[in-house]
């Protein structure tokens, strides 16, 4: 029998597609924080220990990389991070896991949609069930906002982070589950996830094809 290949939580072996998902800020989930943890918000000088978890998360691969990113998405926004960057810190007040809850900075989005941006797990604290009580307090302080819907973009890559975010409610925007269909189709080939039942799964080949080009 071929053995199926094993795919990493942010892999590039597998093709690009971009993703967006949304929910409305009506009853959502909770989830506790494993012991040993606290979330925290955003302070100065928090911004290399930022860079710090999404490079350990493999969404760079330079800390150059990150200050580029950084000044993309929070250059001149510093001053409403304290209530909008989220933060875990382990007992040892390290920072280990980060999401903002964000607007749609690069685009500017018409519909007034909140958005959860730059989610990340440090690698070494991956696995812990971190990532959804993080998405989740991202999502109740949008609400604390004022936003009544969220959105959140990411891609085929990321694709156990997929899988967290449909998890908590999030589903395909439909102008997306068209465009990126095929990628979704992927989804539903690593995940399996209910949420997923109108795509047919992709095969092998097309995960893999085309690795490392990316797709509107």
């Amino acid at each position: 029998m071929k053995q199926e290949p094993e795919f990493d939580n942010l892999d590039e072996r597998i093709r690009y597609y971009e993703l967006l998902l949304e929910r409305n800020l009506k009853n959502l989930p909770e989830y506790p924080l494993p012991p040993g943890y606290r979330f925290v918000f955003y302070r100065p000088g928090d911004r290399d220990s930022w860079i710090a978890i999404e490079q350990s998360a493999k969404e760079f691969s330079t800390c150059q990389q990150g200050l580029e990113a950084w000044g993309r998405y929070f250059g001149g926004y510093e001053d409403i991070l304290p209530n909008r960057m989220i933060f875990l810190e382990n007992e040892a007040g390290e920072k280990v896991a980060t999401a903002s809850a964000y607007f749609d900075v690069i685009r500017g989005d018409p519909s007034g949609a909140g958005w959860v941006h730059w989610v990340a797990v440090r690698r070494d604290h991956q696995g812990r069930g971190l990532s959804k009580p993080l998405v989740a307090r991202a999502l109740k302080t949008l609400g604390s906002l004022g936003y009544t819907h969220a959105k959140i973009p990411t891609q085929t890559t990321s694709w156990v982070a997929v899988k967290v975010y449909l998890d908590l409610g999030f589903r395909p925007i439909p102008q997306n589950a068209v465009h990126s269909r095929d990628g979704w189709r992927i989804v539903k080939a690593l995940t399996g996830h209910p949420a997923l039942a109108g795509f047919d799964a992709a095969g092998e080949e097309e995960i893999l094809a085309g690795m490392n080009t990316r797709n509107e």
